[in-house]
């Protein structure tokens, strides 16, 4: 009875330990709950840590309005692949450490009030990589965004399409971007998150494909990593080039936007995007009624079935 009182208010080394965070940005010490509290963006320096997928969709949605779908879909290994460990054995870790099957959440939602279809990367599954699991859930909530006429949100942490799958993850780049097509045509809005990391095959399909692209400040972006293009251009490169501060200052992102302003900063371009369509549909409209109430003469002449004559040929 006594040991379990005394065990109840001692707090283990381990315990102190994880209780306590170093920002790898500007190295302070930092109790947890105080990083917590700032939506784990460090209070010093504003470094953004990494997040999972389910605080990610917390801090953009509004609250309680998430409905996840395609939680059964699960990643197979078809080509049997193995190389420290098989292909089967890094999903089971994977699943096992996050408690999901894939690396993306997706699901409806409402930002602002209004509909979204979201998906987000967890990076802590197997990097956040893309795989024909992930491809799938992109392409079906494009298609739930299509049917039901609403904007749709990724957000982006990946290292890049998953080695494991070969062929398979590569072929999601493609089918992803021809989806977002889809959604293009139908005059719908796309808004690309790119936070720390986006790499690879994500960054170089559907996450640079957004009507909007916004990224997180500090957050790494790029296609192949840092020391790969030198060896290969065989120059320097400048500081902090794949970072999103540069990246915006050189014109391949649109926006940088803290974490604490993300969800008012998306409720705000979603209503704009609203507004625009409506102000579209009745100019529309209007140029369809006009048009209705030309006399057939007018209307022969500007479709050119008949030219004016000149005066001096009457």
């Amino acid at each position: 009875m006594f040991e379990s009182i005394f065990k109840r208010g001692t707090t283990t080394q381990e315990e102190t330990r994880n209780q306590w965070i170093k920002c790898p940005k500007c190295t302070s010490l930092m109790y947890y709950k105080e990083v917590e509290a700032q939506q784990n963006v460090c209070p010093k320096c504003n470094h953004h840590f990494r997040i999972s997928a389910k605080k990610r969709i917390e801090s953009l949605i509004d609250e309680g309005s998430f409905v996840e779908y395609d939680m059964t879909l699960a990643p197979v290994d078809p080509l049997k692949f193995s190389d420290k460990k098989s292909y089967k054995k890094r999903l089971e870790e994977a699943k096992a450490k996050t408690g999901k099957t894939s690396s993306v959440m997706s699901g409806s939602c409402t930002i602002g009030g209004e509909a979204v279809e979201i998906v987000v990367f967890d990076f802590s599954f197997m990097g956040g990589s893309l795989g024909s699991v992930e491809g799938e859930k992109i392409v079906r909530s494009i298609t739930r965004a299509i049917k039901k006429e609403c904007g749709f949100v990724i957000v982006s942490a990946s290292g890049g399409a998953r080695m494991q799958e070969s062929t398979y993850s590569l072929l999601q780049m493609s089918k992803t971007s021809a989806a977002l097509n889809r959604l293009h045509q139908k005059g719908l809005p796309f808004i690309s998150i790119l936070t720390d990391p986006t790499m690879g095959g994500v960054s170089a399909s559907f996450a640079m494909l957004g009507d909007i692209i916004m990224a997180e400040p500090g957050a790494l972006i790029g296609f192949a990593g840092q020391r790969v293009i030198k060896q290969t251009v065989g120059v320097d490169l400048p500081e902090g080039f794949q970072r999103s501060e540069f990246l915006l200052e050189h014109g391949l992102i649109d926006m940088i936007v803290n974490r604490e302003d993300m969800h008012q900063t998306l409720a705000d371009l979603f209503k704009l995007f609203k507004k625009e369509k409506k102000s579209m549909a009745t100019t529309e409209t209007n140029e369809t009624n006009t048009l209705e109430e030309k006399t057939e003469e007018e209307r022969a002449f500007e479709m050119g079935e008949f030219e004016l004559v000149p005066e001096e040929k009457l």
